[in-house]
């Protein structure tokens, strides 16, 4: 027995030993000018980071180490240069206030390769990082001044898909925007924004980087002879400076870092960025001189995507379609599906993993469609039933991944539940929006609210809404955080919603037409909601308990009814709209999962001309019998069965039923030891009322 204990614990050991260990990656940071601003751990160097592997010669670099194997907390880091340029002075010195960073200065042009040693709660682990410094080299071929070389479209003028791109982009706000304010902008208007409009211009740091205020150093041009802005600014730049147009604009390098070491070493790929990461757009967005959108970004979910392990699940062979979580997960893998491509994420990590950011949606070379989204690939525009949607406006970006995963016309008809991820997938808003794609069991078609009709650009309308100007809700709601609720504040954002629900401040101000969760209360749409959702929990399995256990959906393999309730359940549950969406859909579908699960079953799309009970059939009956219904109107309908005494014995019905034709089915072992007799059955529907006996016959 002890030498079995013995064992067991060195197997334990093993086991920690081999699947508890550190796995480190040396994170190249982004420092903002907000960033630079609020914290004086980076106002000391007046450096602005891109967080670009490849960055300006002259300016520092931020290095953080990350532990992303596992759960161990770094104790300790040892940061050492592994390799720099000739003559380099550069030190590593840590910062701060911040644990595990190290910067350095790139004094000159080269390669700096940096190691760290890092020591957690669970082991120890080296990792390099190699970062190349570089000056400026200009775009060219701009406003028809001539690329000449080392202008990056001296080399990629010449072939059709730079060519294709470089024609986007020279329409863009970031190619013109320093010709329109220095020609047409406001007298305020000078250096301060040349850093957030041109290429290379330093940020607080002084460098001699070729980027546009040194190329204008040397050659004599100085605002302060030009200033104010003036129609024939542009112009006379152009015809006394030419070699400076290839700077004025937020060109090439502006997000793909400086390109020397890219021109001078052969066109070398691993000295030049290609990164939809953040840092590139926070570098000029994220300043007091642009908007808020960076700032709102990162308070949104879209800063912090989720990642799993089970996302590195594919080839370049797979397509990215709804089964790819890496196309929504990860900001790369949603710009390759916009691209009609699939992403290599066979070994992926979390160390790879991008945010969805800026450029995930936005494509900064342009785009033809307003500001500048991405295009799609041709009939991508489509839920998972195949319901093509249009009419969306720019909320058609949101939908490319605010939708589910499987068709509610198939998937539970074909697919057993197996484990606790069966359905939908989370995300099923657009789906709701549309009112399309839940699962439906016969009779007259779920109702719909008119928001689609009316939200020209549909979620961007209300999501986007200008952000509350308060200081406490300030960037935390609407824009590009996108949340319509601030829970610090409890504050909900309404502002599209005024627009129709004149006087509405909050959510809870939407009050349903009816009671539909049987709690004798008209309340507010997302309380309706709330209940109606907690009796579909009870309806389910376990039956007759607030919870859902998929183990036992599973185990009745063949119900089909039962799992299209399923996914309706999880379609809503796993939202947090709470019906806000499209509120009589997403009731409708609620309602009918109960109804059939608890024997209501809609035999017919017909609407009936009158009010109606039928006689039940089979009568007499043992255990079983039905009794048909007609509604001419949504109703709150219930169904009571006596004894000969007056004793209610059963309750059949107490819900919500939308106009149409029902069966009711009616086991009366259900009701305990019910005796041979006469029984009473009563209908009330709004003003319709109507009595039938019926004969249990033992």
């Amino acid at each position: 027995m002890k030498l079995l204990s013995t064992i067991l614990i060195i197997l334990v050991l093993c086991f920690e030993t081999t699947y508890a260990a550190p796995r480190i990656k040396i994170v190249s940071e982004y420092v903002t000018p907000n960033m630079y601003a609020a914290n004086s751990a980076f106002t000391a160097d007046s450096t602005v980071a891109t967080g670009l592997r490849t960055t300006a010669k002259g300016t520092y670099v931020y290095l953080r180490a990350w532990n992303f194997g596992d759960a161990g907390t770094i104790t300790s880091t040892s940061w050492s240069f592994v390799s720099k340029p000739s003559g380099s002075a550069s030190v590593l010195a840590g910062i701060t206030g911040l644990t595990a960073w190290q910067k350095f200065k790139t004094d000159l042009a080269g390669l700096y390769q940096v190691s760290v040693s890092v020591v957690t709660s669970t082991g120890t682990k080296d990792t390099t990082i190699s970062i190349y410094a570089a000056s400026f080299v200009g775009t060219g071929g701009f406003d028809s001044v001539a690329a000449a070389f080392p202008n990056c479209m001296s080399c990629h003028g010449s072939t059709p898909k730079f060519q294709n791109i470089f024609n986007s982009w020279k329409t863009t706000d970031h190619a013109t925007k320093f010709k329109t304010m220095i020609t047409a902008g406001p007298s305020s208007y000078g250096i301060n924004q040349f850093r957030v409009h041109t290429q290379g211009y330093d940020h607080y740091l002084a460098a001699d980087n070729n980027g546009f205020d040194d190329v204008a150093r040397t050659a004599g041009w100085n605002w302060t002879a030009y200033a104010p802005p003036k129609a024939s600014n542009w112009d006379s730049l152009k015809r006394k400076f030419p070699n400076l147009v290839a700077f004025s604009n937020v060109g090439c390098e502006s997000c793909h870092g400086p390109g020397s070491e890219h021109v001078y070493n052969g066109g070398d790929t691993t000295r030049i960025m290609k990164s939809v990461d953040e840092g590139s757009c926070g570098k000029c967005h994220d300043s007091q001189y642009l908007g808020p959108e960076f700032a709102q970004w990162k308070n949104a979910r879209h800063s912090n995507v989720v990642w799993s392990s089970s996302f590195a699940q594919n080839n370049y062979a797979t397509p990215n379609d709804l089964g790819n979580c890496i196309r929504c997960h990860d900001g790369q893998g949603y710009v390759n599906f916009t691209k009609g491509k699939s992403t290599y994420t066979n070994g992926m990590t979390q160390a790879n993993h991008e945010m969805v950011a800026c450029a995930s949606c936005h494509d900064p070379h342009g785009s033809t469609n307003p500001y500048q989204v991405r295009t799609r690939p041709v009939n991508s525009d489509s839920l998972a039933n195949g319901f093509h949607y249009t009419g969306v406006g720019t909320g058609v970006v949101c939908l490319d991944c605010h939708k589910a995963r499987k068709s509610a016309d198939s998937y539970p008809q074909t697919t057993r539940v197996t484990s606790s991820t069966w359905g939908p997938h989370h995300n099923s808003q657009g789906d709701l929006f549309l009112g399309k794609n839940l699962a439906t069991f016969g009779g007259t078609p779920y109702r719909q609210t008119q928001h689609f009709a009316f939200l020209p650009n549909g979620c961007v309308t209300c999501h986007m809404a200008p952000t509350d100007t308060t200081a406490a809700n300030k960037d935390k709601v609407g824009g590009h955080a996108l949340y319509l609720h601030n829970d610090a504040t409890d504050y909900d954002h309404l502002k599209a919603c005024q627009n129709c629900h004149f006087g509405k401040t909050r959510f809870d101000q939407f009050i349903a037409d009816r009671d539909y969760d049987g709690n004798g209360t008209i309340e507010a749409w997302r309380k309706e909601v709330d209940g109606t959702l907690r009796k579909l929990r009870i309806a389910l399995p376990p039956v007759g308990v607030d919870s859902v256990a998929w183990q036992l959906i599973a185990a009745d393999s063949n119900n089909v009814t039962l799992r299209k309730a399923y996914f309706n359940y999880l379609s809503i549950a796993e939202g947090s709209e709470r019906g806000m969406h499209n509120a009589k859909y997403t009731i409708d579908a609620l309602v009918a999962s109960i109804n059939v699960l608890t024997g209501i079953v809609p035999t017919s799309t017909e609407i009936p001309m009158k009010y109606e009970m039928s006689q039940n059939y089979p009568n007499p009956f043992n255990p079983s019998t039905k009794i048909n219904v007609s509604l001419t109107k949504t109703s709150n309908v219930r169904i009571i069965v006596y004894d000969i005494t007056g004793k209610q014995v059963a309750e059949l019905a107490n819900t919500v039923m939308n106009a149409g034709k029902y069966t009711i089915d009616w086991n009366a072992t259900t009701a305990g030891q019910l005796s041979s007799g006469v029984y009473f059955y009563r209908i009330n529907a709004g003003d319709f009322v109507d009595v039938k006996k019926m004969m249990l016959l033992k």
